[in-house]
């Protein structure tokens, strides 16, 4: 390892490309350049981030800046016990795509020392790493790297992690407590994890995506797009907007799951949560023990919903062609949906309606519902009561 260089421009060095660090004062008018023409991270929708960044906390001030000549290609570790971005290079600025920049900011006063940040690069693994052991937890880390590097960084404590417009092969981020705040991301294979903070995915997530939320950690999201989607909450609620993927798999211990607009091959699991979907196209199986499903299918191959101990409630356009067949301690059929070949027999303590709707095929669609203790109803709603009803 080589010693940082004692003096103006201290910090971690590697052979044959000179590391330049800025202090407070002229990282400060660099810092202040980025903000005013931007970062190359394209522009946000108003409204759409909930979260200010930094994090809600004391004012910060810039105190150490570096950059760092790398591949293009590579890879960001880090591993800090602060708040840390990570959004792309301005390619105006850096058209080779050569460099990564490195800004801390800390508080007024803060009781850690900002040197505790180190900041290298190896260039054999073609791998910037960013580490901390004592710096602030109120602090902030600003990278600024190349549009497709990979990604794997992990914040300790309350410290947050906020990527946006990054396109990478992998991307791994893991928080305790912190917010995951991920905005218009493209990996080949994106995992998240969090042990107690929030998830929020703003924009379109692009990839084969994997997010495990312990605690009481919720997930919000606006649209995910991708081949294979496993997301998975304990106590928290689960929340998408729209899902466009070939096959996914969404699971709550206890916590609800509320989705907009799914497409594909869709599994939804809860033990004790509700879980309702707006607009179903596509396969479906979703599953619930205690708690209730509100399930909106538009179009459909083969839908199969079961709540153990609540109730299930479907509704349909008029013109969705369906086999159907309904169990439940009482099921209801509205008067406004015309079934034809409807059938209704007893066994046990349920009653079960079959029959069909537009001569649907009971082989390619189909919609099966159980309610062994609940209430499984049917009826019409239109797309444009859907909408509504989204709004």
């Amino acid at each position: 390892m080589i010693a940082p260089r004692v003096g103006r421009g201290l910090g971690c060095l590697r052979l044959g490309h000179p590391l330049r660090v800025m202090w407070a004062g002229e990282a400060a008018g660099r810092c202040q350049a980025r903000r005013l023409h931007g970062s190359g991270g394209g522009e946000r929708r108003p409204g759409s981030e909930p979260e200010v960044w930094p994090p809600p906390g004391p004012a910060r001030r810039p105190l150490r800046e570096w950059a760092l000549p790398v591949s293009p290609f590579g890879r960001l570790r880090a591993r800090l016990p602060c708040h840390l971005a990570v959004r792309p290079l301005d390619p105006l600025a850096h058209p080779d795509a050569d460099h990564v920049l490195v800004a801390l900011s800390g508080v007024e006063g803060g009781a850690r020392d900002p040197a505790g940040l180190r900041v290298r690069y190896d260039e054999a693994l073609k791998e910037v790493a960013i580490e901390a052991d004592t710096i602030d937890p109120q602090a902030s880390v600003q990278v600024d790297a190349p549009l497709k590097f990979d990604l794997n960084i992990k914040s300790s404590g309350s410290g947050c992690i906020k990527v946006q417009n990054i396109e990478c092969d992998n991307c791994k981020i893991e928080t305790e407590h912190g917010t995951s705040i991920l905005q218009s991301v493209k990996s080949q294979k994106l995992h998240v994890q969090t042990k107690g903070g929030k998830v929020i995915c703003l924009g379109t997530i692009y990839g084969n995506i994997d997010i495990h939320a312990s605690d009481k950690s919720t997930v919000t999201i606006d649209k995910l797009q991708g081949s294979c989607v496993n997301i998975s909450t304990e106590d928290g609620l689960l929340k998408a907007k729209y899902l466009y993927t070939e096959s996914s798999f969404l699971s709550s211990a206890a916590g609800d799951i509320t989705l907009g607009s799914i497409h594909g091959n869709i599994t939804l699991q809860s033990k004790m949560g509700n879980i309702t979907v707006d607009s179903s196209s596509g396969c479906l199986k979703a599953s619930t023990h205690q708690g209730a499903l509100d399930v909106y299918v538009s179009q459909l191959g083969k839908v199969e919903l079961k709540s153990h101990k609540g109730s299930v409630l479907i509704k349909v356009p008029s013109s969705l062609q369906v086999h159907l067949q309904l169990s439940g301690k009482e099921v209801n059929v509205s008067s406004e949906v015309d079934v034809q070949e409807m059938a209704k027999t007893h066994k046990d303590d349920s009653v079960i309606i079959t029959g069909l709707m537009n001569q649907g095929s009971k082989l390619e669609k189909w919609i099966k519902a159980d309610a062994p203790k609940g209430t499984v109803s049917f009826r019409n709603q239109s797309w444009f009561q859907s909408l509504k009803l989204q709004d």
